[in-house]
């Protein structure tokens, strides 16, 4: 029997355009079970909301199971880890997956991921294709697994949380998390502590970046890093994965204009791997040779952050 999938859609309806392909593309997914969606308003108007979403439609095919689409109030803590809890909490579904309201999903995603959760396997993710502007950069992950060794040594961008599948009731997002920072990280890094990670390594989800400034939020990444770092103290061992996180910090406090504090995590990043990048990078931006934005720029275009 296919199982039912309940799809979680945080959103703040800000987003119409982007949140209409969103529903619309999971509600076309080719699926023959139940695809219950979900849309969950964080701070805004569900009313609004709903009429946003009307004219979505869900074709069926005769004998297939109908759909649900429902919008609701965020009913837990306030941001996208409530509101990713109130969705799980108001499915009763087989399975959970998430989409974020500026992603979509393409063809094919939801019936590969299903399948790849056989026996043994209670969380899956498919690889990404990174929209920024007018480029579209895939991003693979060259696996079928994701373990958590994987996990530390590399933040893995193609294990994000508009590819996220898995078993109801399994998990639930962490509300702690600094202003939602992290929240889908530390998730997948749950999710791979327990078992690997089934991985559908085919670019199923196009992600866009620069439709917020989610990212420039230079204090509250600060804070989301320090919270992982406190939460999964094993960041810290592996020399590429901590080199990593402190290259970031780096960075983050350079684009803040705090030249002391980028410093002292760029040597902090050197002393665990001399060849980390994200060092010189930071020093550049605390010296005022580049801006932050021109670097974070420069990566997008490429299908890659700092």
């Amino acid at each position: 029997m296919t199982p039912s999938v309940g799809v979680v859609i945080p959103t703040t309806g800000k987003r119409p355009e982007q949140l209409r392909a969103a529903a619309r593309a999971v509600l076309t997914q080719d699926y023959p079970g139940r695809i219950d969606l979900v849309v969950v308003v964080d701070g805004g108007d569900p009313i609004a909301v709903a009429e946003q979403i009307a004219d979505v439609v869900a074709p069926r095919s005769k004998g297939d199971e109908p759909h649900c689409v429902r919008v609701l109030p965020n009913r837990l803590s306030p941001g996208l880890p409530g509101a990713r809890n109130t969705g799980i909490a108001a499915s009763d579904t087989d399975l959970v997956a998430f989409c974020d309201d500026d992603d979509v999903w393409l063809p094919g995603k939801l019936a590969a991921q299903s399948e790849a959760l056989g026996p043994g396997a209670d969380f899956s993710s498919c690889a990404i294709e990174v929209e920024y502007g007018t480029r579209r950069v895939p991003r693979l992950a060259g696996l079928t697994q994701v373990t958590k060794a994987d996990l530390v040594r590399s933040r893995m961008v193609m294990v994000h949380s508009s590819t996220f599948v898995f078993r109801r009731g399994a998990y639930w997002v962490d509300e702690s998390a600094p202003m939602g920072q992290n929240e889908d990280w530390d998730l997948a890094l749950r999710a791979a502590k327990r078992q690997p990670i089934a991985h559908v390594d085919r670019p199923l989800v196009r992600v866009r970046w620069g439709a917020s400034q989610y990212v420039t939020k230079w204090a509250d990444r600060i804070a989301g890093l320090e919270w992982m770092l406190a939460r999964h103290p094993e960041l810290a061992v592996d020399p590429r994965g901590a080199a990593r996180i402190y290259g970031q910090l780096a960075f983050h406090h350079a684009a803040m204009g705090r030249r002391r504090e980028a410093g002292r995590w760029a040597l902090r990043t050197f002393a665990a791997r001399a060849g980390e990048p994200r060092a010189p990078i930071a020093l550049a931006v605390a010296a005022g040779f580049v801006s932050a934005p021109a670097v974070l720029s420069l990566l997008h275009d490429r299908g890659h952050g700092i």
